[in-house]
């Protein structure tokens, strides 16, 4: 399985910025994708997840009504709409496949990361 991000970049506080995740392989061993950021000098955190039909999702507390998380499964897409971004907001965003959870070790499939910056 292979999963690569896209959409990152620099953007105002207030702004908003959709993350993309393209995966490839063998798509069809992974229960749910999730997304993760790691500031520096941060351990890796959770901000969201989403299970294999879709009908479930689950938010970090620090985004939830902000943030979105979505997917197409006929694209094998998966997608974080981010809005209302705050510089706290600031990180490398992952995409990972695995199992639903907010932990990072239940996710066995990673992206290489895309940088957000919210910053004036």
């Amino acid at each position: 399985v292979q999963l690569v991000e896209s959409g990152g970049g620099l953007v105002q506080p207030g702004g908003s910025l959709r993350l993309s995740c393209a995966a490839s392989g063998s798509i069809f061993s992974i229960n749910a994708m999730g997304w993760f950021r790691q500031s520096p000098g941060k351990e890796r955190e959770f901000v969201a997840a989403i299970s294999r039909s879709g009908g479930m999702k689950i938010y970090a507390d620090s985004v939830k009504g902000r943030f979105t998380i979505s997917r197409d499964n006929a694209k094998s897409m998966v997608y974080l709409q981010m809005n209302s971004l705050k510089p706290e907001d600031t990180a490398v965003y992952y995409c990972a496949g695995g199992n639903y959870a907010r932990v990072s070790h239940a996710y066995n499939y990673w992206g290489q990361g895309t940088q957000v910056t919210v910053s004036s």
